[in-house]
């Protein structure tokens, strides 16, 4: 069995990095979604029991209130890091017999979508980048038109986050979503082409 070529996707809050993945899927690429991985992993009672243990209420009903949890690390270096020895190593775990399922069933290449690529440490990882922009403005007001996060809250967040100028940087290639969907469509597979990655085109 061979190893698939791993293509990572980020991008800073907003940049609309899910409407990438969906393109990358209905060109019939596998994408595998951390954040997802994040969410079953905490639906799992062990990790429900450790998260209460550290941050007292915040699993509620046998679920977890995500707001909650997200207030109590937010700002808070220390608890974040006890949140991600928690989860972290799940996720990558859970990616990774992803990874193996797809090289299974035949993938080529597999694009591991990861909201913190870089601040993870797992770019290295990579054999290749796609990070997703757009100007910071337009970035709040979509995440603003989602959510009932305050301007100053996103920002806050897009603050923790690396820069979109390292980011960009440091990837393979840039997609500008400042635009329609047919332009990112356009940047999307010059990008794959560039990529050395052959798709088939979406279909109708």
């Amino acid at each position: 069995m061979s190893v698939p070529r791993r293509i990572g996707l980020t991008g800073s809050i907003g940049a609309g990095k899910s409407t990438v993945a969906a393109l990358l899927r209905a060109r019939g690429l596998t994408v595998l979604d951390a954040d997802e991985q994040a969410r079953l992993v905490t639906q799992e009672a062990e990790v429900l029991a450790r998260l209460e243990d550290r941050f007292p209420g915040v699993v509620r009903g046998g679920s977890l209130d995500r707001a909650a949890l997200a207030a109590r690390v937010f700002g808070d270096a220390a608890a974040l890091a006890d949140l991600n020895a928690i989860t972290h190593p799940r996720v990558r775990a859970r990616m990774a017999a992803l990874e193996a399922q797809a090289a299974a069933g035949g993938a080529q290449v597999v694009v591991q979508d990861v909201p913190l690529l870089f601040e993870g440490g797992l770019a290295a990882q990579m054999d290749g980048v796609i990070v997703v922009d757009a100007p910071l403005p337009l970035r709040v007001a979509r995440v603003q038109a989602r959510s009932g996060l305050s301007e100053a809250e996103i920002r806050a967040r897009d603050a923790r986050q690396w820069p979109a100028a390292q980011k960009r940087a440091r990837a393979t290639a840039v997609l500008e979503n400042d635009g329609d969907l047919a332009h990112l469509e356009a940047q999307l597979d010059r990008a794959l082409k560039r990529l050395g990655i052959g798709v088939p085109p979406p279909a109708e």
